[in-house]
Formats: structure tokens, sequence, C-alpha cells
């Protein structure tokens, strides 16, 4: 029997995002599911109820019926008292749910003896979670519309400009935190012209920053800041010092401060403090991202934007929400690829496997059980080690030792040797010349070739294009010889099987010439925007 999928309207104050989309309710009904969408769910997000219908939903009235008849509930927010008391026995909610942050609502939802799956307890060190991992895809969002809320209170251009009334300098703007969010911001304020900076505890992101358009302000101190699950970890008291010191720097010289730093389960680190916003120009834009969790400004006022000190500091926490229709999308696909991994079966019924880490981790309470947290994911064993190499037994008394390895090379020379003195004693002149060219060159080659970095490989090969050439060339000699003036001397046309290898050589220079032009070229893809 195929289980019904409900998704509620979002009963939050100034939530705009829905929980499915239409696009993705097509593709749950593939799945064996039927699909209930309250009346209005979708409104905030521009998904009319009429759009749900085409795509093969079915259209509820009242949430008391979408969660009566709902075996499996969709959600954006974390559910109210009154959602609770919606809830039957047996039924499945996904959804945000902070289990560390809300032990009361967890006690409340074991006693409907549901099944909860914490979409926000993804381990998110699984390579396969992904898919599945909608705090990215959500801080992607922020990110982008961090930047956006910045320009609208900005009072110019991001991107410098030179016109008939004047030059306007670009706007330099700084990026407190370098994760999901904030590499969002550093992209998109890139995108819009402006300079970038930005510093994040963790060294590993530098390279990201830059790649992205901006530049890496590095504290001076010296300390790790990697912490678990990808995000960073609270630093030293000498590096948050060294770190203030920086921060105030960079508050003097900046038109905009981007905020994103913030640790899942603790309040938001104070690193704007009042006297650094007063340092700040006059019409400068403060946007702190952690306004949910007491703000990384002293000043900010969580879900407003005010002017202090003639700085605007935005501490809106809906800005994920404030972007409804593509941060909806982005969630209704992580929840169906988390759905796909329930219901592997494709018959409208899902399994929660605990035996699978990621669905292990999702769940925070099983049919009434409270399950959170859940034990350390399985990490793959590491690789066997090789095992050492038996030392060279002794020889014993009459037996005859190995030859040792100089003897072995010293032997190999001598009859190389013997070789070409062989061949310089019976060979023509003109070939002993081409001969010895030969051999010169596949030594060279060889022994350049040999000691190129692995990482190098792949752009090797257009450098071969050369070699080629010079092949390709001694090929053409070969299969149109020089025009000769006496037409009875036929002697000087090449032989019929030296023309074959010629044409054979030039099918395979020309291969080998226009596969390493390809590789060149997709590799310069690489690096284009």
């Amino acid at each position: 029997m195929s289980l019904v999928i409900g998704v509620p309207r979002e009963t939050f104050a100034g939530e705009k995002r829905v929980a499915t989309v239409p696009e993705v309710v097509e593709k749950l009904i593939k799945l064996g599911f039927k699909v209930a969408v309250q009346s209005g769910a979708g409104d905030a997000a521009n998904f009319s109820d009429d759009v749900y219908c085409a795509a093969g939903a079915e259209i509820v009235g009242d949430a008391a019926g979408l969660w009566t008849k709902s075996d499996i509930v969709f959600k954006v927010g974390v559910p109210t008292a009154e959602e609770v008391g919606l809830m039957h026995e047996g039924q499945t909610l996904i959804t945000f749910i902070w289990p560390a942050q809300n032990p009361e609502l967890m006690q409340q939802l074991a006693a409907r003896k549901v099944t909860v799956l914490a979409i926000d307890a993804l381990p998110r060190m699984l390579s396969r979670a992904q898919k599945m991992d909608a705090l990215t895809s959500q801080a992607g969002v922020a990110g982008y519309r961090a930047v956006i809320e910045a320009a609208h209170a900005f009072g110019r251009f991001f991107n410098g400009q030179i016109t008939a009334a004047g030059k306007v300098p670009p706007a330099k703007v700084f990026i407190a935190g370098a994760g999901v969010a904030g590499l969002a911001a550093i992209g998109t304020a890139a995108g819009l012209g402006a300079i970038v900076r930005a510093n994040d505890t963790r060294a590993e992101v530098a390279d990201q920053v830059v790649s992205l358009g901006g530049e890496f302000v590095k504290v001076d101190y010296e300390e790790e800041g990697s912490g678990g699950g990808g995000y960073a970890k609270v630093m030293s008291e000498g590096f948050q010092k060294a770190q203030r010191e920086m921060y105030a720097k960079q508050a003097r010289e900046v038109d905009i401060i981007i905020a994103t730093a913030l640790i899942p389960g603790k309040p938001a680190p104070r690193l704007i403090t009042a006297e650094m916003v007063r340092s700040m120009k006059p019409g400068s834009v403060i946007v702190d991202m952690a306004a949910e969790r007491g703000g990384n400004c002293e000043l900010t006022d969580p879900g407003k934007a005010v002017v202090k000190h003639g700085v605007t500091i935005v501490g809106y926490t809906d800005l994920a929400s404030r972007l409804a229709k593509q941060s909806s999308t982005l969630y209704a696909t992580n929840l169906f690829r988390l759905t796909e991994e329930l219901c592997k079966t494709k018959d409208g019924v899902i399994n929660v496997n605990m035996e699978d880490d990621a669905i292990r981790g999702l769940t925070v309470i099983k049919e009434g059980s409270i399950t959170w947290p859940p034990p350390p994911p399985k990490l793959p064993a590491p690789p066997a080690a090789k095992p050492a190499a038996m030392p060279a037994k002794a020889p014993k008394h009459g037996e005859a030792s190995a030859p040792a390895s100089g003897t072995s090379t010293a032997i190999t020379f001598l009859v190389a040797a013997a070789l070409f003195w062989f061949i310089g004693a019976f060979a023509p002149p003109a070939f002993l010349g081409h001969f010895t060219v030969f051999v010169l060159a596949v030594f060279v080659g060889y022994m350049v070739v040999w000691n190129v970095t692995p990482a190098l490989h792949t752009p090797l090969m257009s450098v071969t294009n050369a070699i080629s050439s010079i092949i390709a060339i001694g090929a053409l000699v070969q299969v149109a010889p020089p025009v000769i003036e006496n037409a009875a001397a036929t002697g000087d046309r090449p032989e019929g099987w030296i023309l074959g290898l010629a044409v054979a050589g030039i099918a395979l220079t020309c291969v080998n010439m226009f596969g390493g032009f390809a590789v060149t070229q997709r590799m310069l893809e690489m690096f284009r925007k």
C-alpha cells in the first residue's frame, strides 16, 4: 500500500518556504507515493494550488486534515506544539529539529510514538550524503541573499566605474567566515565587482577563497581551526585576541562586513565589537548572518535592520526564506534524495534502515524511542599494510651466492657495447649516424618523461605534439621524396614497405596530435568561467 506524503503550510512567522515543489511531487509519485499538500502551502514561494494539482498532488483544505491522513510529513521549520498534537502513532516526520537545542520538543515527539528524521543531523562527512545536505543548500542561498541585502542597504555601486560625472571606487567587502554561506557570499560579491577579503579559522579554505576571486586575510597567530563535520572549532584566547585586532583593522578599511561565523549548538562568537562599528565609515553595512544565535556583532538586533553610529546592521534571520522559490526547490530536492534512500524498492513504502550510517545519523527518534545522539559513523578500514620484504638469507656452506646488482649492470653494459661495436663494424656509415641519433634520442626522451611528476602526465600530452610534429615531417619526406632531375633514377623512390610505414606513422601521429590538443582544450576549460 502506497504511503501518503503530506506537506503542511509553514506556521512560523515570516517563513515563506515550502517543503516540496511541483516538479518534485511528480518524482515522488514515480517512487510510488501519494502526495497531499495543504491549501496555500506554496503561495509565498509562488507555487499555487493549481500547479500542485497539475503535478498530481491532492490539495487538503486544513492542517488537521492533512496531518491526519499523512503517513510521512515533510516540513521546513521546527514543529510547533499544536502540530505535535496533530501527529499520530506510526507517523514519520522529516524536517529541521535541532535536537541538541530542543530537548523538550524531543520528549513531546517521543511521547507521540512517531519516527523523526532531523535533516540538520545528517552526517555531512559522508560523501554520499551531500545530495541530501539541506544545511549546505540553504546556507548557500543565505550567503547569496546576504550580499543582495548589503547591496540594497549600501549607498553606491559595488563595482568601480569611471563616468563623465566622476569616478566611483569599488566597494570593499570583508567576509568573516568562509564556510558554505561565506563562500557563496564571496562569489556573489566578487561577481558584482567588489574588492573581497575573507578570513576563516580553517587555513585549508584559503585556496577556495582565492579561487572565487577573494583575498584571504590571515590572522597573525598559528593555530589550526578545523572542527568536526566541516565546521570550525572554538579557538584559544590568544588566537581570538589576534583575530579581534585583525577585524578592527578591516572594519576601518572596508565598506561592508558580512559575518557568517557560527558553531552548531553554541552561541555565535562576538567578532565585531561596538568600538569596531564606531570606527567604520558612515554609510557602511554589516550583515550578521549569525543573528539567530545572538549575532557576531554586539549591536545586532535579531530579525531587524537597524542603524547604529551611521552603520546599517542587518540582522535578518530569514535570509534563505527571502529567496523562497529557489530555497524551496533546493530543499525539496534534498528531501527527494533522502526519500530515494528510504525507498529503494520504489513501491511507496519507506524503510528506516538503522544499519545505514546516513539514515542512522538522521534518525533522532525511532518509533517513540529517542536515538539521538547517534554513534560515530563507521569509517572505511585503512588499507592493509604491505608485508615487509623478507630479509635475504645468507648462503649456506657450499651454495653459490646470488650475483650482485652491480655485476648485473656491468654485464648488461658490456653486452650493449659489444652489440653497438658489431653494428658499427658492419653497418654503412650513413646508417651508423642515424642509429646513433636514434639511440641518444630514445635515452634522452626516456629520462625526460620518466622524471616528470605523475600529476603532470596529462599536461605532458600537449608537449608531445612537438615530438609528433617531427615524426610527421620525417614520414612526409618518405612519402614524397625530393623531386629528382633524372627521371630514370627510380632507385631514389622509397620501397613499398617503407611507404606503408610512413603512411601509418602519419596516421598515428595525427591521432596523437589531435588528442593532445583536445586534452589541452579540456584542461583550459576547467579554469574558465
